[in-house]
């Protein structure tokens, strides 16, 4: 007898994990109905979650902390049990401010935070009114890193939360300046004629966790076979999704209507990592664009919600110790390493390390000795070291 699991997701490239688990049948073979619901913003499928409409849900990386901290909607206790996916969005500006740009002697390209940053904030002569999916989202996370590395950012942004599938009108609306936002929306905002894409997010931190699969506390220590089935299913998905002899039948999957309802040319950027960043331009090719399965992208690291709770403590000006512990508490390495370990999947020595500190792919001391982490370097070199694992 299968168990019915209600699990609600963004369409976007990066819920492909859940896709794949229900249309290639990994989670009917851990005996679960897996029903995935589409929603229009990333606050309906907080509600819903929060609510207990659904059971589980793909969701923004900084979610789980901010709903555990207060910060979203009605509290809620929501932990993240695994890593869905690394990288994967992209930051880009309207058609209008990249003209203002070059004026201020930007050359385009596509790879390079620092020569970027500049002319982005000196192209106005007011605040930059900045498009982003959810206040609380590895988008906003990384675009004020950014900008305000180096203490550069003479103005504080007006930070405008829309909907993904809403960003391409509100930027040809002349409502946003930049647009920051999970393929393949900034590919669509690119083929409307009204933008141009200015950096991959990796360009910003090279391995990022972006989205994740979180659910209620309460209904994870309720269920612990469902989540165990749950979470190995997902993890099957995501090592099929990296491997590239499957990359053409997964753009096909992703692209019907049942899921993300959009041409496969504009799912393809994604999973190729092939971008025109702007319209009739030539291709630009981003390796690593979106990772699902290598470089361990599934386990959820302390270290790394640590840094997400100091970005959140730095944008909302709550205390800071506070904040970190609290989005530590809402990771769980213990769920990973217990219902993955089961299946021998190769487990890191500590949960927690150094982030930032990989410049290249590096192996690590793991249960299996053939885990390879990195690269994982900031933009501007620094490392966020939060002390020893516990």
């Amino acid at each position: 007898m299968s168990t019915r699991l209600n699990c609600g997701y963004v369409p976007l490239v990066d819920s492909a994990p859940l896709i794949v688990a229900q249309d290639m049948r990994f989670a009917a073979d851990e005996g679960i109905e897996l029903n995935l619901l589409p929603q229009p913003s990333w606050s309906a499928l907080r509600d819903l979650l929060a609510l207990g409409h659904l059971d589980a849900a793909h969701m923004l990386s900084p979610m789980p902390a901010a709903m555990s901290l207060g910060l979203s909607g009605a509290p809620a206790q929501v932990d993240a049990l695994m890593v869905l996916s690394a990288n994967g969005t992209v930051i880009g500006v309207s058609s209008q401010m990249a003209d203002a740009m070059r004026a201020k002697g930007w050359h385009g390209g596509f790879d390079d935070p620092s020569g970027t940053a500049t002319p982005l904030l000196n192209a106005l002569d007011r605040p930059l009114r900045v498009g982003v999916p959810f206040p609380y989202s590895m988008h906003r996370l990384l675009f004020e890193y950014w900008i305000d590395a180096g203490g550069q950012n003479p103005c504080a942004p007006e930070i405008i939360t829309t909907p993904p599938p809403l960003m391409a009108d509100a930027v040809g609306a002349g409502e946003l300046d930049v647009f920051c936002v999970g393929e393949p929306w900034g590919s669509v905002v690119v083929s409307a004629g009204v933008g141009e894409l200015i950096l991959p997010g990796g360009a910003i931190w090279a391995q990022a966790p972006e989205k994740v699969l979180a659910a209620r506390r309460s209904w994870i220590e309720a269920n612990d076979k469902a989540v165990g089935g749950l979470m190995r299913a997902v993890w099957r998905a995501a090592r099929w999704l990296d491997q590239p002899e499957n990359r053409v039948l997964a753009i096909e999957i992703l692209a019907r209507s049942a899921h993300l309802n959009l041409p496969v040319s504009a799912v393809e950027h994604a999973l190729t990592g092939r971008f025109a960043t702007r319209l009739g331009g030539p291709p630009v090719h981003v390796p690593d664009f979106v990772l699902f399965h290598d470089r361990a992208t599934n386990f959820p690291w302390r270290s790394q919600a640590a840094w997400i709770g100091a970005q959140i403590a730095q944008i909302t000006g709550i205390e800071r110790t506070h904040a970190i512990a609290v989005a530590q508490n809402s990771v769980r390495p213990d769920f990973y390493r217990a219902h993955l370990g089961q299946m021998g999947v190769d487990m890191p020595g500590a949960s927690s390390k150094i982030e930032g500190a990989l410049s290249n792919a590096t192996a690590v001391a793991s249960t299996k000795g053939q885990m390879i982490l990195g690269p994982d370097a900031f933009f501007d070199g620094k490392t966020c070291d939060f002390g020893a694992d516990f």
